[in-house]
């Protein structure tokens, strides 16, 4: 029995990685509201600009419950550039050895910085962040070129043999939505609209929405 409890507690615990098709897509959002859900811990290992206003002290003003912790950055860069080039203008170079994932207990939620194949260093890019056990949504929003984006993101991660998910951001666009599906043929967990404000209880209403897809 003692066994079988054990084997149920770290079923529970699952790694979510958060990576979008480009910047500014939603991560941080989706994030959130996944961090939300889950009550799980979040962790943003390179943060690259608005050192005041990161994405850690955003999600924690957007998450309701109090299990969640927010564990420091790995890197903290001044500059909001690719983090290969803000390390370089900080004078230091970014080891994808020294982002070690904080110890927990909890379910943890991991925030990318820009897109997979954003560059750290002149070797490695925000892919050689994502362990082969955790489970990664990709956050795709409409542009011209999103379908593009969407589809190499996904299939570079199902080529790695990942668990993938997408979630879609912003105004709903159906035929560009209908092909992503057909042609990545991964899960959706749904769409999060153009709100005209995000708060905690806008982000508890997009938790009774995706929670059973996690």
């Amino acid at each position: 029995m003692l066994k079988q409890v054990q084997h149920d507690e770290n079923k529970k615990m699952k790694t979510y990685f958060i990576t979008g098709i480009s910047t500014d897509v939603g991560k941080t959002i989706a994030a959130a509201i996944i961090t939300e859900a889950l009550q799980a811990d979040y962790w943003k290992p390179i943060q690259a600009g608005d050192l005041d206003n990161s994405d850690s002290h955003k999600v924690e003003k957007l998450v309701s419950n109090k299990k969640s912790k927010f564990h420091p950055n790995s890197y903290a860069l001044k500059t909001p550039m690719s983090p290969h080039a803000a390390a370089e203008i900080d004078g230091i170079s970014i080891k994808a050895s020294k982002i070690i994932p904080p110890k927990t207990k909890n379910n943890l939620v991991i925030e990318g910085a820009g897109g997979l194949l954003v560059p750290i260093n002149d070797l490695q890019t925000i892919l050689d962040l994502i362990k082969p056990t955790y489970k990664v949504i990709v956050v795709s929003r409409h542009y011209l070129g999103s379908i593009n984006h969407t589809l190499l993101t996904v299939n570079a991660l199902k080529d790695k043999g990942f668990d993938v998910s997408i979630i879609f951001s912003g105004k709903e666009h159906p035929t560009t939505e209908d092909i992503i599906k057909k042609m990545t043929q991964v899960p959706v967990i749904g769409r999060i609209d153009e709100e005209p404000y995000f708060d905690k209880n806008v982000i508890k209403e997009y938790v009774e929405l995706f929670k059973d897809k996690l």
